[in-house]
């Protein structure tokens, strides 16, 4: 988002605005699509060449189509940037799913319908790709309504030219055909070789708009042969698709445009303007009952940042949608972020922070370019510079009125990837990267596990994983290594286990002398680590007991076996003797340790691994292959149940090995095809294999 083009398209109003994004994966044509509705309404307006790298965030561009001014969002295809979509559908008001002719609706487009389904936005199908060789229309429609569910009716039909490639729409609801064959739209009468098309998909159109319809008695007059005129179709047809109802599946060619302008009239005609979209829930920042407000300019100021980038030229850029009252750019705002209130892991770069500062210029943005304005009102998508302090996903409010928008679900970040600096200089610039990148990016988790001493880049996905290291090098010029990723095991006892530990020193002056004995033996899993005396007689002077005692745990915290820490252990001190002179605190505390390191050996003790709760949502059809999957991977399957509100999918939850889901985000995608996911929570931990354990301490690098 650089430069400058035109001015920015005058907002009369809230409801003369309309928000929508575009979803499908890559490779369907969306980005295409976006080029060409952007192109169409804006001359001279080039679209990315074939070249063009995939799309990783929001794409914006702000146009004027008829009365109203709409906000289109290219939101990413790959389904690691699922962040990307949610916050596109965070911003917009309604979504347009994006299907190619030859692949049919995706696992993630069809989970994310089901989002949209909840809340109730206002969906509508583009079917693209029609002149690819395989392409079937049929087909795919009749994919998008096994997967998508009820209300998906097409309001159009290609039409094969005569060198099969598609010029003509068949629109099903006029009875005429378009034709754009000569690079403009004509229209021409269906003549008796549109009979089969109509005669197939009109009548499954009418019934469908009928029963939408809020007049009762239409159904029983087009029954009863009523020829139902245009106007009377039309207007239940726009208000069931404002209510997020029904679903229009529309045609569409990227490369002749057929289609491009039905798609703008149903955006201006059908889809809401803000004032008639639910708006997110609103606290104040310090907490309490939810503040109730509206797509109102006189209102509240209620603001969120749905996307930030940094620009070479123009610095911060912070995509802003305006949910209520208006922001100026010589106004100061409150910046507000609390992700932690999402209960779930958000790591380094995610602080709560709360802080007002002066806004910089508001744009509107053109895909690329920002075209100035003096202020953005409630429905408005724009973009504003030097929100230095503001992250993806914070408020922007007033500063005598400070709220919060409860943030929209992030994906769980699930791939790690361990990482470690080329240099010293590299390492100095570490931190200052990650912060940049998570104030960008709140799908990105960054932690430095206290067990391993690892920095941990977890990630939603390989493309993700890419991206980021990418933008390290090229942006922030550091260089990191990836390496692999190690587990935090802990070390525990056998059995019982018992030895002298003896600390004594003379090099002149006062010596050094403790002797103490030491019994080991193993508690249930969970227990922790107990201290115990049984000595009798004196053998060690009381106020040398609590010295042993502080030994025991310096040293169990530092390991026995391979360096980790020791755990579900009780340790007795049985005996000792102690020499009225030569004896000290920092005596005992060694001979303690001399004597857990004495009785530790493959023989006393074991390793113990981290286990998970998995929880992995999956189609029906691909359970069975993930229930073998977990096998593999030394998992216990707990059980299984079908997945609520989720027709022809299950919930398998399954005991997992940490050790075992460190490539899992990517091999559940392979197995269940895309239609998978999961959820982890830590569940304790038990006995590493013993094939394990002899690998673990034969490989020092395991426990360096």
């Amino acid at each position: 988002m650089s430069g400058t083009a035109t001015q920015a398209p005058t907002v009369t109003g809230t409801t003369s605005i309309r928000n929508v994004v575009l979803v499908g994966p890559s490779g369907s044509g969306k980005s295409r699509l976006f080029d060409h509705v952007v192109g169409a309404v804006v001359p001279g307006r080039a679209p990315r060449g074939e070249a063009a790298e995939a799309t990783t965030g929001l794409r914006a561009a702000t146009i004027a189509s008829g009365a109203v001014v709409v906000t289109l969002l290219d939101a990413p295809g790959n389904p690691d940037f699922v962040g990307e979509v949610r916050a596109g559908l965070r911003a917009a008001d309604a979504a347009l799913f994006v299907v190619s002719a030859t692949d049919g609706a995706d696992a993630a487009s069809r989970a994310l319908w089901h989002e949209c389904e909840v809340v109730g936005m206002p969906r509508a199908v583009a079917i693209t790709q029609l002149d690819a060789r395989d392409a079937d229309f049929t087909a795919t429609l009749a994919d998008c309504q096994a997967h998508f569910g009820s209300g998906i009716q097409p309001l159009g039909v290609p039409v094969p030219g005569d060198a099969g490639a598609v010029t003509s729409i068949a629109d099903l609801l006029l009875g005429e055909v378009h034709d754009y064959s000569g690079g403009v739209r004509t229209v021409r009468p269906a003549g008796p070789e549109h009979a089969e098309v109509f005669d197939t998909f009109r009548p499954a159109l009418i019934e469908g708009i009928i029963e939408e319809s809020e007049d009762g008695a239409l159904m029983d007059r087009y029954l009863e042969g009523e020829e139902l005129d245009f106007a009377t179709l039309e207007k239940d047809l726009l208000a069931a698709v404002a209510h997020g109802s029904f679903h229009p599946v529309l045609p569409l060619s990227a490369e002749t445009g057929a289609g491009v302008g039905v798609l703008l009239h149903l955006i201006e005609a059908a889809f809401p303007h803000p004032g008639l979209h639910p708006l997110p829930t609103v606290t104040p920042v310090g907490g309490g009952p939810a503040v109730e407000v509206t797509a109102d300019p006189q209102g509240p100021l209620v603001a969120e940042v749905v996307h930030t980038e940094s620009d070479a030229y123009v610095g911060h850029l912070s995509l802003v949608r305006v949910f209520s009252g208006t922001l100026r750019a010589d106004r100061p705002v409150h910046v507000s972020g609390h992700l932690e209130l999402l209960g779930v892991p958000t790591g380094e770069g995610h602080a709560p922070h709360d802080e007002d500062v002066r806004p910089g210029a508001i744009s509107a943005p053109l895909d690329g370019d920002l075209l100035p304005k003096a202020r953005a009102v409630a429905g408005e998508i724009v973009v504003v510079t030097k929100l230095g302090s503001a992250q993806t996903s914070d408020t922007l409010s007033s500063p005598d009125e400070p709220l919060l928008v409860t943030p929209w679900a992030l994906p769980e970040a699930l791939l790690p990837a361990a990482v470690a600096a080329s240099s010293r200089a590299d390492e100095d610039r570490m931190p200052g990267a990650f912060r940049e990148l998570a104030a960008e990016d709140p799908s990105l988790r960054i932690e430095h596990d206290a067990g391993t001493g690892q920095v941990v880049l977890w990630t939603t996905g390989p493309a993700h994983l890419e991206l980021v290291m990418g933008r390290l090098s090229s942006r922030f010029n550091v260089s990191v290594e990836q390496v692999p990723v190690r587990v935090a095991l802990k070390e525990t006892a056998l059995g019982r286990s018992e030895a002298l530990g003896r600390h004594v020193k003379q090099s002149g002056g006062h010596g050094q002398f403790a002797v103490c004995r030491l019994v080991m033996e193993p508690l249930p899993r969970g227990s922790g680590v107990e201290f115990a005396e049984v000595v009798v007689g004196g053998a060690v002077p009381r106020q040398f007991i609590g010295s042993i005692e502080k030994g025991v745990h310096t040293q169990l915290a530092k390991g026995l076996l391979a360096g980790w820490p020791v755990t579900d252990v009780r340790v007795t001190l049985t005996d000792g003797k102690a020499h009225s002179v030569d004896s000290s605190d920092m005596a005992f505390q060694t001979s303690a340790g001399i004597a857990l390191r004495e009785l530790a050996s493959p023989a006393t003790m074991t390793l113990l691994e981290p286990i998970d709760t998995v929880s992995v949502t999956v189609d029906d059809e691909h359970l069975g292959a993930v229930m073998t999957d977990i096998g593999t991977r030394r998992g216990q399957i707990v059980g299984s149940a079908p997945a609520p509100d989720q027709p022809g999918r299950s919930v398998l939850e399954a005991a997992v090995p940490q050790l075992e889901l460190l490539d899992y985000a990517i091999s559940l995608r392979s197995l269940a095809h895309g239609t998978g996911t999961f959820h982890r929570e830590h569940r304790g931990y038990e006995p590493l294999p013993d094939r394990l354990v002899k690998e673990h301490l034969g490989d020092p690098a395991r426990h360096s």
